[in-house]
């Protein structure tokens, strides 16, 4: 009985030696990933961002004159011709000061015609002395009496020439301002705000405080998004790029742009806004082919398209890997190498096991990026998932995980 149960326990032993053997030899449990091959495709880089609709050309119409408004001719959302009426201010006061511009200006017209019969008879009167002083019959006391009389009416008649070109130059500016009460449009559009109703005051500008905006005009035939770039986006934004532009207000539409306008200093933060803000660029995208109707103000997002590339070796993002550069030998022994240099690469998947592959990258697409150097199309790639990546090193075991696999049992 005794020796049944040593042998029994050196059958133990063995087994257990065995089993431990070949778990040595087995080694480590091979971790899942999912995998995908080096490949080419058209790759289409964009910055995205989202703005507001506004016209191209607008006008803000404020009064250059102080008034009372005492007709309003239009309404938000009306269509307006070049020079059609809009508005009236009380113009009573501006209508008196042009009468009596006028009536001055023709008391001033009166009195040059007298000053210029005045001087024509003084001027005859001297040619008679001149003519009857070299016939002995005009003493030389008279002549000159004469010439000064006619001197004193030619000065006169100029003085009153000047009269009448001042009076005129303020019939004029009594004109001006009354004409100012009468606003009419200055281009074709549509009324896109009424910030003033009939029986209010507009107030003219004075030094830095700006007048009443009274109306503004757009013309909507041509509009643009203005956009709001990120200072790390910027840089790849150019004029004359091509857009594509998405309205709120036309859902599942996509309608054509092109950069016009690119800000090259960023956009001045609102005061009281906080110091880390993300600075911003404004960037402006006309439309080429705005839906009839279109409104400023309506919330916008594009894609502003800032480089493409035909048929070239991609990678998807998300196997995009960058750590520490392994440094060499005598780089660790010098005490100024400083802290070790990034670099992007990939793993590779070469006989069940992650190879750690350095890459260049290119155009920086929406889900790959160009590799220009390091790779070779058809590469089996680890692309995931994102937490074997993170702690993956070169040499460790893998085995392709099909993605139903890495999702998990079904939650009851």
């Amino acid at each position: 009985m005794k020796r049944k149960i040593i042998w029994g326990i050196v059958i133990l032993a063995v087994v257990g030696g065995i089993g431990a053997y070949a778990v040595s030899k087995r080694g480590p449990k091979p971790k899942g990933v999912q995998i995908a091959k080096v490949e080419r495709q058209d790759l289409q880089a964009k910055v995205s961002a989202n703005g507001k609709i506004q016209a191209t050309k607008k006008v803000d119409i404020s009064a250059t004159v102080p008034g009372q408004v005492v007709q309003l001719a239009v309404e938000e959302g009306d269509m307006v011709k070049k020079g059609q009426f809009l508005l009236q201010l009380d113009s009573a006061n501006f209508r008196a000061g042009a009468r009596s511009s006028e009536s001055s200006m023709q008391a001033l017209l009166k009195d040059l015609d007298s000053a210029r019969f005045n001087a024509e008879q003084a001027r005859a009167d001297l040619r008679r002395a001149e003519t009857n002083n070299k016939s002995g019959i005009l003493a030389e006391a008279d002549l000159q009496k004469a010439r000064t009389t006619s001197s004193t009416a030619d000065s006169a008649l100029l003085a009153s020439e000047q009269r009448v070109e001042q009076a005129r130059a303020m019939l004029e500016g009594a004109k001006d301002t009354l004409s100012k009460t009468t606003i009419r449009s200055p281009m074709d559009g549509v009324v896109t705000a009424k910030r003033i109703e009939e029986g209010e005051v507009a107030v003219i500008g004075v030094q830095n405080q700006p007048g009443t905006v009274l109306l503004t005009i757009s013309d909507m035939s041509v509009v643009e998004a203005e956009m709001e770039i990120d200072e790390t986006s910027i840089p790849s934004v150019a004029l004359k790029q091509n857009a594509r532009v998405h309205i709120d207000a036309y859902p599942n539409q996509t309608f054509d742009g092109v950069v016009t306008e690119v800000g090259n200093s960023p956009i001045v933060a609102a005061p009281g806004n906080v110091n880390n803000e993300a600075i911003k660029f404004k960037v402006k995208v006309q439309l080429t082919n705005p839906p009839p109707g279109i409104k400023p103000g309506l919330s916008v997002q594009a894609d502003i398209l800032t480089g493409f590339r035909p048929k070239v070796l991609t990678v998807p993002l998300q196997a995009l890997v960058v750590r520490d550069a392994e440094r060499k030998p005598e780089d660790k022994a010098a005490p100024e190498a400083g802290p070790p240099k990034e670099e992007e690469g990939v793993f590779l998947m070469v006989g069940g096991k992650a190879e750690f592959k350095p890459i260049k990258t290119g155009l920086l697409g929406e889900l790959a990026v160009e590799v220009t150097e390091g790779l070779k199309e058809g590469d089996t790639l680890i692309s995931g998932p994102f937490r074997e990546l993170r702690t993956l090193k070169p040499g460790d075991q893998v085995k392709e995980q099909k993605p139903e696999e890495s999702s998990g049992p079904p939650r009851g």
